[in-house]
């Protein structure tokens, strides 16, 4: 299983990491984490743009599938279904939790909850992961 550290450089060069999602907690069952709301990801009234919510989310859940992986298996997200109840202003951090509902041979089914600075629950987002026997590159030994 990947640590804390390893995961957080998987995600550093991809989306997670241009919008600056930080991981505080990555096991079987559960993942956390934070990201500041900068402007960048914002609709034009200083609020999370919707899309921000969602792919922060998604990368918890995919994370969490990560974790549970075995040698060989790659993961992808085929459902996703977000319920927005709060915003979270320009310069404040979001933090997500993100828990395993369904850990199974070929799917997994997360839910991610992400709160605004007060605590306020801002959005539910759960997604199914599809677990997938990786194909071999050509050349590759031993994937």
């Amino acid at each position: 299983m990947l640590d804390l550290p390893a995961l957080q450089h998987l995600l550093d060069p991809l989306l997670p990491g241009l919008m600056g999602v930080r991981l505080l907690e990555a096991a079987p069952e559960r993942v956390r984490a934070e990201m500041t709301v900068r402007p960048d990801l914002c609709t034009a009234g200083g609020i999370l743009h919707g899309g921000a919510y969602m792919a922060f989310a998604d990368t918890l859940g995919a994370v969490g599938t990560v974790v549970n992986l075995r040698r060989g298996q790659t993961t992808t997200t085929t459902d996703s279904s977000t319920k927005f109840m709060a915003g979270a202003r320009a310069g404040t951090v979001v933090t997500g939790e993100s828990v395993a509902l369904h850990r199974g041979r070929t799917t997994q089914v997360w839910q991610t909850s992400i709160r605004n600075a007060d605590g306020k629950l801002c959005a539910v987002v759960t997604q199914t992961q599809l677990v997938r026997e990786a194909s071999p590159t050509p050349g590759v030994p031993n994937q």
